[in-house]
């Protein structure tokens, strides 16, 4: 989810001539000069303790690749398992269970593969027997996988067919032909498809570990089997966690952390004590500490490819709500303070996102970025917002209206929310906001039944395309579940994936436009910033990699480093 994706997409383009062009952040400066590019020598961590301390403000929802759908969870994933592809240290999809780059049909759309020699933690060889099983578990409708229908439908054969219930989950278009040989059959080219590869859903699993386990498969450290650069250790499935090397790796020698200890804290003044007590030794800044720390030499500045946004629900409880009126949703889309929140509330290097696509996330074949065939939409402008809600309130009958705010617990996200609650109260009169704020597995569980009003959450990309941001609010996806549906939406995403699907420039421009429907026509959602983020960093930890797409971090390559080095 960053901003060094420009070389994969051209290069991705150039290699598969016949494909378009294809959690999100910039790399950090530090990790690009002092991580292991210039190679951690043994005399620089011999006499350190390779032991890092984390912080995370949630816990792990799930540790099932077929169920993850979080950032915390997808992340931990990523750093305990290894796909057919990682995001390296520069940001650039590389093979990594697959052996090297797979061969690719004339028509883009087999794609046979070569798995490399590798061990799961207890001994057993991973295979491309353990690749067909992992897949065809997530695609079954029995599963509920939140990623599985939605990602492989109309991409990879009979995955639509299964996920609707009139396939059996044995169809879908990948095999194995030997323990080493894997063959994918897509419906239609995909540029995007490898780096969906290393996505958290497309992991592989033991079939007979996982079958032994049962129900109790992913519930707990000990009831799971890992074939990345760590294995995941002390986690009763709530609550802390810690990342141990696993010596089993195919690539163990890349990895020169013994273990990462990762506690759960929400409170940034805790967190912020334990950094400079020496406890911790990353610790993400909210505003009030971004200013008193700015100036600090450990300082890190990010800015992400993830976008935030307030989902309108438009029906719950099988019943309209106040938000199926479109003039309420452009009232609330246009009254708060974008620049307040990202440069006074966020103060981290966020930016207001009046757009849904991601700034410095994707570029075109000639190098240019999605957001230059685009606009802003739904700018902040408190007369035009009243001018909506006054409409709204008279088609609806009332003067008052109560609207819910569903979002997070932590320190950061309840600051944000009353933040919107006063801005929002404050420019459309007769509107009270209610505050709800809950753990993250409890909002996903409010998100999946449609339980809430309006839901302050946000996006960060799957993979390197503007269709892993548009495609959530098509009719029916698994991320929409706020009651919008508009077939011309769906038409123009749907034609990005077959008329325009060999025509790059078109299919952005088609992107575009429906961006346009989304956010300025029927305001079904409303964008609030682009993530952004200030760390304090202890100086001799080097070596992370913040990808671009998919999960937010790799730990495989970093490292503490002796004082003076």
């Amino acid at each position: 989810m960053k901003n060094y994706k420009t070389v994969w997409i051209i290069s991705m383009m150039l290699v598969l001539s016949v494909l378009l062009a294809a959690c999100g952040d910039v790399k950090e400066s530090a990790d690009i000069i002092d991580g292991v590019e210039k190679e951690a020598t043994e005399g620089s961590l011999k006499d350190v303790s390779q032991v890092l301390n984390l912080i995370e403000v949630a816990e792990i929802a799930s540790a099932d690749s077929a169920i993850a759908e979080d950032a915390i969870s997808t992340k931990v994933l990523n750093n305990v398992m290894e796909g057919l592809y990682r995001v390296n240290q520069e940001g650039l999809l590389t093979p990594a269970m697959a052996e090297a780059e797979p061969e690719i049909s004339a028509d883009g759309m087999t794609y046979t593969f070569k798995i490399r020699d590798a061990q799961w933690s207890n001994g057993t060889p991973v295979t491309a027997h353990d690749f067909v099983y992992a897949w065809q578990r997530a695609i079954d409708p029995d599963m509920a996988s939140p990623y599985g229908p939605y990602l492989m439908a109309g991409m990879i054969e009979n995955a639509t067919e299964i996920g609707e219930g009139e396939m059996e989950v044995a169809d879908l278009g990948i095999k194995a032909e030997d323990d080493k040989t894997l063959v994918v059959q897509l419906e239609r080219p995909v540029a995007y498809f490898l780096s969906l590869t290393a996505f958290a859903t497309f992991l592989p699993l033991n079939e007979e570990f996982v079958t032994a386990q049962g129900d109790k498969y992913a519930a707990s450290s000990d009831a799971m089997i890992y074939n990345g650069p760590f294995s995941l250790g002390d986690w009763d499935g709530t609550g802390s966690w810690k990342y141990v090397k696993n010596n089993t790796y195919w690539d163990a020698a890349s990895v020169k952390l013994d273990e990462i200890i990762v506690d759960i804290i929400k409170e940034t003044a805790t967190a912020v004590k334990l950094y400079e007590q020496g406890k911790k030794d990353r610790v993400v800044l909210t505003a009030e500490y971004a200013m008193q720390y700015a100036d600090d030499p450990n300082i890190i500045n990010e800015v992400e490819t993830a976008v935030f946004y307030f989902k309108m629900n438009q029906m719950r409880d099988g019943k309209p709500t106040l938000l199926a009126n479109a003039d309420i949703r452009k009232a609330i889309a246009r009254a708060f303070n974008k620049e307040e929140l990202a440069e006074v509330v966020l103060a981290n290097g966020a930016e207001a996102a009046n757009f849904l696509v991601a700034n410095d996330f994707v570029l075109d074949e000639n190098g240019k970025d999605f957001r230059d065939y685009s606009k802003d939409f739904t700018v902040y402008d408190v007369k035009e917002a009243q001018a909506f809600w006054e409409k709204g309130l008279k088609a609806l009958g009332t003067d008052n209206v109560t609207i819910e705010l569903l979002g997070g617990d932590a320190e950061s996200s309840k600051k944000q929310q009353e933040w919107f609650k006063s801005e929002l109260e404050r420019n459309l009169p007769g509107l009270t906001i209610k505050l709800k704020e809950v753990p993250s597995a409890v909002r996903l569980e409010l998100d999946d039944t449609s339980d809430y009003d309006i839901q302050a959450t946000g996006w960060g990309p799957d993979f390197q395309d503007p269709i892993s941001f548009m495609e959530l609010f098509v009719t029916g996806s698994p991320q929409n579940k706020m009651g919008y549906t508009n077939p011309a939406y769906d038409a123009l995403i749907e034609s990005t994936k077959t008329t325009y699907a060999n025509d790059p420039i078109k299919r952005f421009e088609v992107f575009a436009e429906a961006e346009k429907i989304l956010l300025e026509d029927d305001a079904a959602i409303a964008p609030t910033y682009q993530r952004g983020g200030m760390f304090l960093r202890n100086p001799a930890v080097k070596g992370i990699a913040i990808n671009p797409f998919g999960s937010d971090f790799s730990y495989k390559w970093m490292y503490i480093e002796a004082a003076g080095k």
